[in-house]
């Protein structure tokens, strides 16, 4: 329907104005490849030149098709009076009768009665109630021309051709076609950028991973030699955690950018874990607090990765409450999801914000990369398949995230 619509478009305009049309979707994908703004601009740009360019050429054609049928109509009004010895001119106006092949038309008197049609396929038995509608509708696109046949007044109503129908749809599929345009590229711009983000990604924690090995090499080397002087067993207990956290963070940043392993844990105990490890390192003053609704429940998920969320909002809520307020987890299963509440008492976030929080680079602290919350994101929604949002938030008063695991 497509190729059909576009030949017939195509086999009316001048062959300058098609290869220009063509010219003009090259020039979209050229200037698509520099700036996506001025790829917007100049698409607008065409489809407001091709409409304007249809549309008039509707308007002559339409002029042209009105010239034809009072061509017709005068070829009608000779043909009853001309001379039938008259050869010649009885030959040519007989042509001009016979050449409207495409046009529809109805001669009917002053009231209504139908005469003649030509170019109307599909009449009914019941002529009269059809005709009627088509000269309704054939009046409300075209003015009909008036004919004086022996003394009597008649009138040709007439509809408009094919192709001028095909015509003046063209711009509608243009315009689709044009939009449809649009949309796939921009989905290939936001692909594009997403994919070279996800490489920034991998490469950054790749680096940082290796960069990582050889001091967490050297401090477990220094806590053996720590053993041998006879150093409190509860500190090195401690730095032992520590340690074992720093490769936990390193084999962390390894597993970004390839599949991690997910498999059904806990959700309760890896939360407690977590918490229990941030409760020694945070201030004293800061309260953490963990409703369940089952000692057990169970969600798939990859604990290094999980835990590394879990920190990343309970650091946030820390900065968030200056050092002094309350954390609390709500963890409850709901049909086939784990849903997780994280609460806390800080400044709260505005709710244009909402979305920018999880975007790299948005903070509202004087320090730090704010990247927290956008691999905590990517972590939850890439590796996990689930979601994290914020749930409510009041200024000055706290926020919740919410996260939302597959069973």
């Amino acid at each position: 329907m497509l190729f059909y619509l576009m030949n017939l478009y195509c086999s009316y305009i001048p062959p300058k104005s098609y290869i220009l049309s063509i010219y003009s979707f090259i020039i979209l994908l050229i200037v698509a490849f520099f700036n996506k703004y001025i790829y917007f601009a100049v698409s607008l740009l065409i489809v407001a030149v091709s409409l304007f360019v249809t549309n008039n050429l509707s308007r002559k054609l339409a002029h042209e098709e009105r010239r034809k049928m009072e061509i017709w109509a005068e070829a009608m009004k000779r043909f009853n009076t001309i001379d039938p010895d008259d050869n010649l001119n009885f030959e040519l106006i007989w042509q001009i009768i016979e050449s409207n092949k495409i046009i529809p038309a109805i001669i009917a008197d002053g009231d209504g009665n139908i005469i003649n049609y030509v170019n109307i396929d599909n009449v009914p038995e019941d002529k009269t109630e059809f005709f009627r509608k088509k000269i309704a509708n054939f009046r409300t696109k075209n003015r009909p021309i008036e004919l004086m046949l022996d003394d009597e007044r008649q009138y040709i109503y007439y509809d408009n051709s094919i192709l001028l129908k095909y015509l003046e749809e063209f711009p509608y599929v243009q315009f689709a076609l044009v939009a449809a345009f649009l949309l796939i590229c921009f989905w290939a711009f936001t692909s594009d950028k997403k994919s070279e983000q996800n490489l920034v990604w991998v490469g950054l924690s790749k680096e940082t991973a290796h960069q990582l090995g050889t001091p967490i090499s050297s401090l477990l080397a220094w806590e053996e030699i720590l053993k041998t002087q006879g150093i409190n067993e509860n500190i090195l207990s401690e730095i032992n955690k520590d340690i074992s956290r720093l490769r936990t963070i390193s084999e962390r940043f390894s597993k970004i950018g390839s599949a991690p392993i997910i498999k059904e844990e806990n959700i309760v105990e890896v939360v407690e874990n977590s918490i229990a490890y941030l409760r020694k390192r945070t201030s004293n003053k800061v309260n953490y607090t963990v409703a369940h609704t089952s000692e057990v429940i169970a969600a798939a998920i990859n604990i290094p990765l999980f835990e590394w969320v879990i920190e990343n909002l309970c650091k946030n809520a820390v900065d968030a409450m200056g050092g002094i307020g309350e954390i609390s987890f709500n963890i409850q299963s709901s049909g086939g999801n784990v849903i997780i509440d994280i609460k806390d008492t800080g400044k709260g976030i505005a709710k244009k914000h909402f979305k920018d929080v999880f975007k790299p680079g948005f903070t509202t602290k004087q320090r730090g990369w704010g990247l927290g919350l956008s691999l905590s994101k990517r972590i939850i929604d890439d590796y996990h398949k689930g979601k994290i949002f914020v749930r409510s938030s009041e200024v000055g008063r706290g926020t919740t995230f919410r996260i939302i695991l597959r069973k």
